[in-house]
């Protein structure tokens, strides 16, 4: 009886709003609008940067039917997502605009239909902003280092990046970074650690080192960090030398001198020894000199009879080697060519000799036409003399004829009554009396004394001439090394081999009774240069 009660009530109530439904009906009939898409009504609301989300619910208005189903048409975008109840939801990628185009349109097409065959679009066009992202950093290959070795390490740019592309750079933290490492913008590292620092890395243990990524142009930065060890190969030693050329030419007599600079990757303290091997037996093993562990000198004179006649060169190979304490060896192989050279010593020496004694031959000459100057001087006096105290007979006996000279004291008055005669053997005797010159009972004239005398006057003055310019002109060993010392030295010997000196009377068994000093030398040719006072 109550639920009959329940149902009248309801059933009356329905019967009394069915004209005020028909008024609706008819009112919304004549008055309906075209289906329109409303969007979000707050400003730059279609802006969005990269990497944020935008979200919104899409809503229509007008239309026929109640129900409308909303899709995008054109213009979809990986990522959107929009349902057909219009809610739609967007986060932009970062690769949508970049450092260059910094803002990107994306156009997007909306569309709302009913069920009655009713659409409507609309465009909407966001705006996607770029977003500059710091670089990246990933953990990074340690860095190994040898001791006494420029260690070059070049930063991975596949674990340095930048995401958006951009241009990086390095920027090393000073504070951190050892003394003497450089870190370039480009990523490269290059140390060569002292033995100090070798020690401390060893002892110590690996440190870090930091630095920055940095993008441009916006300037981010991301921190890094590298890891400074020492090499844990044992690696060979290395050999520097001073100088680098593997061919060395060198001469007789001349000195060759090599430095070489020793290291280990893993110090200093594992070398344990540096040598040489030669092809040829006659260089000794002291010119190996030892100034430090890591420091030699190969110091080798090769003297005049290295090379032996008649090679002109003699080439043959050096090895010098490094030894660690793991057996490790490096070597180094020089090739030397030594050049036959003449003993410039004694060869001055013989030139010398060659000087000195054409100037002793020539001061003994010298010497002798002295000595004969002063014979024909005495002479010519005595041939003077002789023509105021002497006479002469002549006298001829048969076929004899006999000279006898009669001393007469012209002082004396009574000698003028002296008569004068000679006695002779049997037969008829004819007889010349007259005075003569006392030369001429020796068959020779004073004019022949005269000009033997001039002669020799005129051959020690040539000489004495000829010798100066010689002493002179080769008193230095530069000069006695010129070709023309020989020829000079044979012209000078020329001058010696005197025309005439058998007419001059020179005795050939000659022997001078003076020493042939230095000192009696100088005295006679006083440009002459003793070996001891030749410098040059």
């Amino acid at each position: 009886m109550y639920l009959l009660r329940r149902f009248s009530g309801w059933l009356f109530a329905l019967l009394a709003t069915l004209p005020a439904i028909a008024q609706d009906q008819s009112n919304n009939a004549t008055n309906s609008e075209a289906l329109q898409l409303i969007l979000p009504a707050r400003p730059e609301w279609s802006t969005v940067e990269e990497g944020q989300e935008v979200t919104f619910q899409l809503a229509s208005r007008g239309g026929k039917a109640d129900t409308v189903y909303y899709s995008i048409v054109k213009g979809r975008q990986e990522g959107m997502i929009f349902d057909t109840l219009g809610k739609f939801s967007w986060k932009p990628s970062y690769d949508i605009a970049d450092r260059i185009n910094t803002v990107k349109t994306i156009p997007v097409v909306f569309e709302a239909h009913t069920t009655s065959g009713e659409s409507a679009t609309q465009q909407v066009n966001f705006k996607v902003v770029h977003v500059n992202r710091p670089p990246e950093v990933d953990e990074l290959r340690p860095f190994y280092v040898k001791y006494s070795n420029q260690n070059t390490y070049q930063i991975d740019m596949n674990a340095v990046r930048d995401a958006d592309n951009d241009p990086i750079v390095i920027i090393p933290v000073a504070e951190q970074m050892p003394e003497g490492m450089r870190v370039s913008a480009s990523g490269e590292v290059v140390w060569t650690p002292s033995l100090r620092q070798f020690n401390i890395l060893k002892d110590g243990g690996p440190r870090y080192i930091e630095f920055y990524v940095e993008d441009q142009p916006a300037k981010a930065r991301t921190k890094g960090r590298l890891k400074l060890e020492i090499t844990q190969m044992d690696l060979e030693p290395e050999i520097t030398a001073v100088p680098k050329d593997l061919v060395i030419k060198s001469k007789e007599n001349s000195t060759i001198n090599i430095k070489f600079f020793l290291s280990d990757p893993n110090g200093d303290d594992d070398i344990v020894a540096f040598d040489f091997i030669s092809e040829n037996r006659s260089v000794p093993s002291k010119a190996l000199v030892k100034n430090t562990p890591t420091n030699y000198e190969f110091i080798w004179e090769p003297g005049y009879d290295f090379v032996k006649d008649p090679f002109d060169s003699l080439a043959f190979n050096i090895t010098f080697y490094v030894l660690d304490k793991a057996k490790n060896r490096k070597e180094r192989k020089y090739r030397f060519v030594i050049q036959n050279t003449v003993n410039e010593n004694q060869r001055d020496k013989y030139l010398y000799t060659l000087y000195r004694q054409s100037l002793v031959n020539a001061w003994g000459l010298l010497e002798q036409m002295k000595e004969k100057e002063e014979e024909l001087k005495r002479g010519y006096r005595r041939a003077k003399k002789g023509k105021q105290n002497r006479s002469v007979v002549n006298a001829s006996l048969g076929a004899a004829t006999g000279l006898a000279p009669v001393i007469v004291n012209t002082n004396n008055p009574e000698s003028q009554m002296v008569q004068r005669r000679i006695s002779t053997i049997g037969g008829t005797t004819v007889m010349t009396i007259g005075t003569l010159e006392a030369t001429e009972v020796i068959g020779k004239s004073t004019k022949d004394l005269l000009d033997r005398f001039n002669y020799v006057m005129e051959k020690k003055s040539d000489l004495q001439y000829k010798g100066d310019i010689f002493a002179r002109e080769y008193a230095l060993k530069s000069a006695r090394r010129n070709p023309d010392f020989i020829r000079k030295l044979d012209e000078f010997r020329a001058v010696m081999n005197l025309k005439g000196l058998v007419a001059l009377e020179l005795d050939a068994n000659w022997e001078n009774k003076k020493e042939a000093t230095d000192k009696a030398i100088k005295r006679a040719f006083k440009d002459f240069s003793p070996l001891e006072d030749d410098t040059q």
